[in-house]
């Protein structure tokens, strides 16, 4: 890609995020590079490419601007492992692509950046520039779940038989017969600390 391109897309990120840190950086990069490995054009402004982050935080909002893929158009999903790491799929063609920073990164960044006034500046700065060798690494997998079920079906639409709210995209939980929310059915994360009135 460009250095234009790219400098573009970190302008982006950054007026989203109000500044620009090294994370939002390797978003950008691992997002450019999977398309890259992929050979889909960047950003996307369909349904071909679903990423899978496996952090939130600033680096999503790289992978973001990279990408075209967000929560609100259901093409990005994050699986909480506390890894800056993203999974890239090709809907079209089923090729999954993992990418992940390399372990060397951050060390060999002040190689990169060797006037930076600290470390963080110094991968702020190298990060941009680094090579994808030295960076990135990247794996194709195969996706272990049916992202079929994760993309679901748009407009479906049921009620849970226990606390009436809505459940979108077939989320819903069937027990003994009933349709159930995930929340009725194996308890949600929270729990409501008074009685609410019924619509």
């Amino acid at each position: 890609m460009a250095v234009s391109a790219l400098r573009s897309l970190l302008l982006e990120v950054a007026a989203v995020h109000r500044h620009l840190c090294p994370r939002q950086v390797l978003g950008v990069r691992m997002g450019l590079y999977a398309g890259e490995l992929l050979r889909l054009e960047l950003p996307r402004h369909d349904k071909r490419l679903y990423t899978f982050v496996e952090t939130d935080g600033c680096f999503v909002d790289g992978v973001t601007a990279a990408t075209g893929c967000s929560v609100g158009h259901r093409t990005l999903r994050l699986m909480d492992y506390g890894k800056v790491a993203a999974s890239y799929v090709d809907t079209e063609t089923g090729t999954a692509i993992r990418v992940w920073p390399s372990h060397q990164c951050r060390t060999r960044a002040m190689d990169y950046a060797p006037a930076a006034a600290n470390c963080w500046r110094a991968q702020l700065e190298a990060y941009q520039s680094m090579p994808v060798s030295d960076l990135l690494c990247a794996r194709e997998i195969e996706l272990v779940l049916d992202l079929k079920a994760l993309i679901a079906r748009p407009g479906v639409r049921v009620n849970c038989g226990i606390c009436g709210e809505e459940i979108l995209n077939q989320r819903e939980v069937i027990r003994n017969g009933q349709v159930l929310c995930y929340g009725c059915a194996h308890g949600g994360y929270g729990r409501f600390l008074s009685d609410c009135t019924k619509d």
